[in-house]
């Protein structure tokens, strides 16, 4: 296998092409709509994923806010370019030694699905030519790219979608690696590792959805795919392994469709409407007791090559479905999975005499309340299946929850391409670059060696504080004098657990309260999740959420009584088990103590406790 990045973060330096904030907006203000048809780029070819967007013949509404201004609604032509963009896209091509452009000029990239107003996208290439080191390997640069991001989609509904334009027009850095990486678990690696140096320009935006992967994938013998808008790293090895076996399977059906001499052309489709009228339940059902239709076509040699073969999940039966819904169909039915679907074994035979399907045909149904949209999706359908005979098309395909993907479209090419004529070229000049590389920030592998020698936390800790956009504020508390250690705890682990990570900014100064409270023996390290979530759920200060989560602020004292009321009442199973008997014991106390005293001084104390019952002479 061999897998690309092609990384995209949202700036928060303003709008590329107006003076509007980069900031998402619910505070909607008005709304229009459009239709948009696809159009030729500047070889005069019209793209096929444009084409392809453009055959829904859906209507588009968007939504304005307060984070708009006529640009986003293509009422007025763009600005000049955002020159802080500018400059972070330059910080970015010097920091991974790219070959930066002598001018950038701006494009227009066709889009059609409705995510832009004008039905075009502006990007701009920067650099090329560079390489990230990590570890022992480098990996190749290909592009570093600034562009617009898309509206964004609300709902979608009968024809018509809702997108909002508060996010249209925030800057995106696109950073484009090589088919370099030949392991599952090096997507991840290496979009970790691009994600620390756009964190270190201090300029891009935080939160869910900022940062996307896209990747791409092929296996030997098969086509890069696309698998589009990846936002959580942890999961990028298992899209990269369930793409990797998806080849696996369309390739090994590829093979025995050939093996078999599969026809290259199939019949014609017919109408099976009233062979299924019995039918009483299913999407057959369904579209009978509407008046719709029920459309049929055989697949010859495919018997058997349509459901997942034995140890595997993927199947070339979900590729024909996701054609349909394509169109808004729920999915079809084929005869590797009938009889069922309320489609008995007597109606089954009935389809395959009407469609004279033998033993190593198949067959697929459609079934729709609009004959017009059935037919649209069988011819789709029976093109994706002769596609099945060359392996595996190369498309773009959207991720699931559960590590899948789904078709979208098929892959863009340089059709949808052409100058973009309303903003000026911009020349990148010595002395651009020379400033440039006078202001450029710590790289991610000097910064993770200098963090863990000065502040003597080991390499985990150190490549947590650094992946996750912690260092600024890992160093302003420690500075105050916190231990880095607690200050690397809360920032990595207790926030993130308290939703405080990228749903919420939380103030340094409420943090530094905080740790000044623990410190101070207020509550133990322990106890900060709880304090946190009395903060989260709405105490005002910490004091109030120290209340609230129910720690008092107990004393050795305390815990000392506390400590020999629970040895004393477990003598036997101490003498017993003697030391062993710490780890149940532990348990009990901490139960009673956690987040008011320290772990290890409740540790040392239930230690001493077991010491002096086991050093009591036995009668």
């Amino acid at each position: 296998m061999k897998a690309g990045l092609e990384v995209h973060q949202q700036l928060a330096t303003g709008k590329l092409f107006c003076a509007c904030p980069s900031e998402l907006s619910d505070a909607v203000t008005g709304s229009f709509s459009r239709r948009l048809r696809a159009s030729s780029g500047e070889n005069r070819g019209i793209d096929a994923a444009a084409a392809h967007q453009a055959s829904r013949g859906l209507t588009y509404r968007y939504e304005t806010t307060e984070a708009n201004c006529l640009v986003e609604m293509d009422e007025e032509p763009p600005h000049g370019l955002n020159p802080a963009a500018l400059d972070t896209a330059l910080t970015l091509a010097r920091m991974l030694h790219a070959r930066v452009l002598d001018e950038i000029e701006v494009m227009r990239k066709i889009v059609v699905d409705g995510s832009n107003t004008s039905g075009f996208q502006r990007t701009a290439l920067v650099a090329a030519g560079g390489y990230l080191e990590l570890g022992k390997r480098r990996y190749s640069i290909l592009s570093i790219c600034l562009e617009e991001d898309a509206a964004r989609k609300i709902s979608e509904k009968g024809g018509e979608v809702l997108y909002r334009l508060d996010r249209l027009g925030i800057p995106l850095v696109e950073i484009a690696t090589g088919p370099d990486l030949i392991t599952p678990e090096e997507a991840r690696e290496v979009a970790e590792e691009i994600g620390a140096l756009l964190r270190a320009t201090r300029r891009v935006r935080r939160g869910i959805g900022t940062i996307r992967e896209d990747l791409n994938v092929s296996t030997e013998g098969g086509r890069r795919i696309e698998i589009k808008g990846v936002q959580e790293l942890r999961r990028l090895p298992q899209y990269v392994e369930r793409e990797v076996e998806r080849q696996r399977v369309l390739l090994e059906v590829r093979d025995r469709l050939r093996g078999r001499n599969a026809a290259s052309t199939f019949p014609p489709a017919l109408d099976v409407t009233e062979l299924l009228g019995a039918v009483d339940s299913g999407p057959v059902a369904d579209a009978i007791r509407h008046r719709g239709v029920v459309l049929a076509i055989a697949l010859p040699g495919f018997a058997g090559l349509l459901k997942s073969p034995p140890s595997s999940e993927e199947r070339l039966g979900r590729e024909l479905a996701d054609q349909a819904r394509f169109l808004g169909l729920r999915g079809i039915l084929h005869s590797d999975e009938l009889p069922g679907a309320g489609i008995g074994a007597e109606e089954t035979e009935r389809l395959r005499t009407r469609l004279g399907s033998g033993p190593n045909d198949a067959f697929v149904l459609v079934a729709d309340r609009s004959a017009e949209r059935a037919g649209a999706a069988l011819d789709r359908i029976a093109a994706r299946a002769l596609a099945a005979l060359d392996g595996i098309p190369s498309e773009t395909r959207d991720p699931l929850p559960d590590g899948r993907s789904r078709f979208s479209r098929p892959l863009p090419g340089r059709d949808r391409m052409y100058p973009e004529t309303d903003v000026a070229p911009i020349p990148i000049t010595a002395a651009d670059l020379a400033r440039i590389d006078a202001g450029l920030p710590e790289r991610p592998a000097a910064l993770r060696e200098r963090l863990a020698q000065e502040y003597h936390l080991v390499p985990e800790v150190v490549r947590q504080l650094v992946a996750g956009g912690h260092v600024d504020a890992f160093e302003a508390l420690a500075h105050q004098g916190h231990a880095p250690a607690v200050v690397a705890r809360l920032l990595t682990q207790d926030l993130p657990a308290a939703g405080g990570g990228a749903e919420r900014e939380w103030p340094l100064g409420l943090l530094g309260e905080l740790l000044s409270a623990q410190q101070s023996g207020r509550f133990a390290k322990e106890g900060f999740p709880a304090v946190l979530a009395a903060l989260t759920s709405g105490a005002p200060t910490v004091e109030e959420a120290i209340a609230k989560a129910g720690l008092s602020g107990m004393s050795r004292a305390e815990l000392d009584r506390l400590v020999d009321r629970i040895v004393d009442a477990n003598r036997g199973m101490i003498a017993a088990r003697g030391e062993d008997a710490f780890s149940p014991l532990m348990g009990d106390l901490m139960r009673e103590v956690r987040g008011q005293r320290d772990g290890q001084e409740v540790a040392a104390a239930l230690h001493e406790g077991i010491a002096r019952v086991l050093s009591e002479p036995r009668a």
